[in-house]
């Protein structure tokens, strides 16, 4: 009774398009009556989920990505990239991806980077000869590795839920996201390798030697972030708080292109992105308590055994074929506190490790992200591009296929995951 309450409410809601923190809150609200339980569960439930010490490194990373973006790096990065590899023959697309893995470090949100380097970027392309549906999907698709790349928050939400360490699955998604950068490059060049693309000049080493200073302000503040983490200086939460500092002494006083009035606005914008990722976590705990309570987790994960046969690759498909229809509707956070519950016990049962399994589902809600209907990044991109969601769906496919295939070669390559965490742990 309870299980067809909550989970019916909640597909209704989401097919009729409410949001989808909206849709967990009174579906959980649902369940509670279906159960006979006291509504006194929910500001508990809230506050145990929103209260941890992991999650105070979101709040950080949203204000020090958006300090670094309102300081102009996005256009620094371009630059550097452009001088190194904007010579060669589809130069520009990977430029796109290059850069999205540099600024995915610094921000660590997808929807940011697209709207960071879309600006810069997709006009860029198009100057040169690529299509403005390719550019703007190319954009959405490479943007979303900005949840793969450390330091990335749905890292942060998938640790605080699981139990595993922030700082391990950090160093898992360094391979697994310039992996799926390099797919999703080479797709871009064999599909737009018949197409009239114009060569850009050779940058002297002089010039490609300033961009590299102009841009070494901004490259290093990941390699600061990540030092401190793996380096044992300080925790994910604390990495968070000096990211925001630093790109604060970098905007105003290393590239002097951010004013202390713009502070107050970039203050709000942050605490509003922060506000909006905690009231789903909250939501979603409810829901996700009420799953795991009423034995619905259980019984999931019990299927899933049962649909696998104890096959840990059939099981695994399974698991990527779930989520990545679930990125097609809802959002990584979202995701996290329903899956988790009941994928993850199978997968440990099923001997996968945990933290890899983290860095799967991480891949998957990122492609999510450059998913139709709902992906977030498709419409800031369409939104900087001018196309339609049609045009840029179609030209999106063969860099999703891309991404696609990447995530099929970490789910079951485990040792791609597990190779820096395994190096720099060695001791």
């Amino acid at each position: 009774m309870v299980a067809a309450v909550l989970l019916g409410s909640f597909l209704i809601m989401l097919l009729i398009n409410v949001p989808i923190a909206i849709t967990m809150g009174i579906s959980s609200l649902l369940g509670l009556m279906a159960m006979g339980m006291s509504f006194d569960m929910i500001p508990i439930n809230f506050y145990a989920a929103s209260s941890k010490f992991v999650l105070l490194a979101i709040p950080f990373f949203i204000l020090g990505g958006n300090i670094m973006e309102k300081a102009g790096i996005s256009r620094k990065l371009i630059d550097f990239a452009m001088a190194l590899v904007g010579h060669l023959k589809g130069g520009l697309a990977i430029v796109c991806v290059l850069v999205s893995c540099f600024f995915a470090a610094i921000s660590g949100s997808a929807p940011a980077t697209v709207a960071a380097l879309g600006m810069i970027v997709i006009p860029a392309m198009v100057e040169v000869g690529y299509k403005k549906d390719t550019s703007s999907a190319l954009m959405a698709t490479s943007g979303a590795i900005g949840l793969i790349i450390p330091p990335s928050i749905t890292f942060v939400i998938y640790g605080s839920i699981a139990g595993v360490s922030i700082s391990k699955l950090f160093m898992a998604g360094i391979i697994p996201g310039l992996l799926m950068g390099a797919f999703i490059a080479v797709s871009c060049l064999l599909t737009t390798r018949k197409e009239d693309i114009k060569k850009i000049p050779k940058v002297p080493p002089k010039q490609c030697w300033v961009a590299f200073k102009d841009a070494i302000w901004a490259i290093l503040m990941p390699v600061i972030i990540l030092g401190g983490i793996y380096g044992g200086v300080c925790t994910p939460t604390e990495a968070a708080a000096i990211a925001a500092v630093y790109g604060l002494f970098v905007g105003i006083f290393i590239y002097k292109s951010l004013e202390f009035k713009e502070l107050y606005q970039i203050l709000v914008t942050s605490t509003v992105q922060s506000a909006v990722v905690m009231f789903i976590t909250a939501t979603a705990s409810l829901f996700a308590w009420i799953i795991t309570t009423e034995g619905i987790a259980a019984a999931a994960s019990e299927l899933l055994i049962n649909m696998a046969g104890g096959n840990i690759i059939i099981f695994l498909l399974i698991v990527n074929i779930i989520l990545l229809l679930a990125g097609c509707g809802i959002d990584g956070t979202s995701a996290f506190y329903i899956f988790t519950p009941i994928l993850l016990p199978v997968a440990i049962q099923l001997g996968y490790d945990p933290l890899v399994f983290g860095v799967v589902m991480v891949m998957n809600l990122a492609i999510g992200n450059a998913t139709p209907p709902v992906g977030v990044c498709l419409y800031v991109a369409c939104g900087i591009g001018n196309v339609s969601l049609k045009q840029i769906s179609k030209a999106s496919l063969p860099f999703l296929v891309a991404a696609v295939l990447a995530l099929f070669v970490v789910t079951y390559i485990p040792s791609i995951s597990q190779f820096i965490p395994n190096l720099l742990m060695a001791d």
